[in-house]
């Protein structure tokens, strides 16, 4: 992609869907091995994925993970849209980077680093370390029911960081990325984007959040999904455009960073309804990229089942995680692998050729490939 020029359109050229021939080399594979097929449930289908998006079979197992989380405030929240005060996102950061947040908790247990990414927090910048926040575009968003979250130039710097952070963990050998957002008043932005892409009414995506608010927040945070979406309709053909008038600086980033990542050929299992709302706003820029994400859990916010609906993602788990961070894509990780350890473990007991449900020959348990 140019240096001197974004251009979305260039990713419908550069993202290719994971490899097909590997894909029906990996299912010939399963179709050798034991127990029988179907008997795993969607660990076959998992271990399947992963092959394809690995180029390789047998699959490898999933041994570098990261956890990745765009962080920002959001100035909707002034409306009184969230549980939390406006401008607070960075207690939850510093939460997080001390251990003490439920992700980061759940991050320690599995063993999975933890990268934090400031992109519109509302404090100084000096209050956090300067790793945490080097890719921070502005000081909080904009007040989408009335304002651009963002000007255009901020929609773009805030893109290509995403874009950068992507890049960055491909660099690095990061084998799959699990994608959380620590904000306040992102779920009323992601709600925007929602209705937006899907047509619908603010009411019908519209949930209580991590905070579980009351029923007078809820009847806010819905009049502020239908201001904002009444602004964003005008920018549906323009998906950078529509990020800026209401996505704010992380949203947009985490949607620049879905579609490198997917350039990048790097697996991403989404959280909830904030990156299930980037990932629409991705996967208009460009389709072949949802073949290169999870949906970690069913959160239970409306939002979110709609988004995952119209991308036609069957969330692995069905947990009612609202607390964003990442948390409940973290609780997925296990599941992924455990269906990479299976699928490149377990031992060919049939040659190729043999039929299915054949009895196993002399070599049992080699691998032929």
């Amino acid at each position: 992609m140019s240096e001197d020029r974004l251009n979305l359109d260039d990713f419908g050229d550069l993202i290719e869907r994971p490899d097909g021939g590997v894909r029906r080399d990996a299912e010939e594979r399963r179709l050798r091995t034991a127990p029988p097929r179907g008997a795993l449930g969607r660990l076959d289908e998992l271990g399947v994925w992963l092959a394809a998006a690995q180029g390789r079979v047998p699959v490898a197992p999933v041994e570098r993970p990261r956890m990745v989380v765009f962080a920002g405030d959001h100035g909707v929240a002034e409306l009184g849209v969230s549980g939390r005060p406006a401008g607070s996102a960075h207690t939850l950061v510093r939460a997080a980077l001390d251990g003490t947040g439920a992700a980061a908790i759940l991050a320690r247990l599995a063993d999975v680093p933890v990268r934090v990414v400031d992109m519109g927090l509302d404090c100084d910048p000096g209050e956090l370390p300067a790793e945490v926040t080097r890719h921070r575009v502005r000081r909080g968003s904009g007040r989408l029911d009335v304002e651009d979250a963002l000007t255009a130039q901020e929609a773009e710097r805030a893109f290509r960081a995403g874009m950068a952070v992507a890049d960055e963990e491909a660099d690095a050998g990061t084998d799959a990325v699990v994608l959380g957002d620590l904000s306040v008043g992102g779920t009323t932005a992601a709600g925007v984007l929602v209705a937006a892409l899907c047509g619908t009414d603010a009411s019908v995506v519209t949930g209580r959040g991590g905070t579980g608010i009351d029923d007078l927040a809820w009847m806010r945070k819905c009049a502020a999904v239908r201001d904002g979406l009444r602004r964003a309709r005008p920018a549906l053909g323009d998906p950078l455009r529509l990020l800026a008038v209401t996505g704010g600086a992380d949203l947009t980033a985490m949607t620049g960073f879905l579609l490198q990542s997917a350039v990048r050929r790097t697996p991403v299992i989404l959280d909830g309804v904030v990156s299930a709302a980037c990932a629409l706003v991705a996967q208009r820029v460009a389709f072949r990229a949802t073949d290169w994400w999870l949906a970690g859990q069913r959160s239970g916010e409306p939002g979110q089942a709609r988004a995952l609906d119209r991308m036609a993602l069957d969330p692995l788990l069905d947990q009612g995680v609202t607390v964003g961070e990442g948390a409940g894509a973290l609780l997925a990780l296990p599941l992924v692998r455990a269906a990479a350890a299976l699928a490149a473990e377990l031992p060919v007991d049939a040659p190729a050729d043999a039929p299915v449900g054949a009895p196993a020959g002399p070599d049992a348990g080699l691998d032929a490939t």
